[in-house]
Order: C-alpha cells, then structure tokens, then sequence
C-alpha cells in the first residue's frame, strides 16, 4: 500500500537570468531542485524527464521564468525511503 502526497507549486525562476547566459538552464534546474526540498521537507528529489526537458527546451541561455509543477511524495524501498518526484503540471 503507498501513500502518496501531491501537491502543485508554480516555482518563481526569475533569478535565474541574474546568471551568466551559458549557466541559465543549469541554475534554474538546480533552482527547482531547492525549491522542492525545502517545501517538501525531503532530501531524495527526481526530476520527471519531461520536465527537465521543458526547462532546456529553449537552450542553455533561455530559461522560462516561471514553471507549474506537481511533486509527489512517496516511500520507495524496502527501507521505506521517502522520495519525491517533480512532474510537469498541465
């Protein structure tokens, strides 16, 4: 049985044009890395495919400035680890 937690967030990136142009995409990636562990209160984040994907999709130097997402939490293992998972909102 697993219990899952979902929330939506639309995550503020706007800091990220203060980086360099060739560091953008990599900074807003690491930006939502954070955002979503210290809302989540859980160091084990994974970024969903599609998601990454949308961040870079305009190249290195052109990150969007706001993203929606949807994060679940959930156990994985035997040791029950909490981990959670960023996705794409729609």
């Amino acid at each position: 049985m697993e219990n899952n937690e979902e929330r939506m967030y639309v995550v503020p990136l706007r800091k990220v044009k203060e980086a360099p142009r060739t560091k953008r995409a990599a900074r807003a990636t690491r930006a939502l890395r954070d955002f979503v562990i210290k809302h989540s209160k859980c160091e084990n984040v994974k970024i969903d495919k599609v998601l990454n994907e949308k961040l870079w999709e305009n190249g290195i130097q052109k990150s969007p400035s706001k993203i929606k997402i949807r994060i679940v939490k959930s156990e994985e293992g035997e040791e029950k680890r909490e981990v959670v998972t960023a996705y794409l909102a729609e």
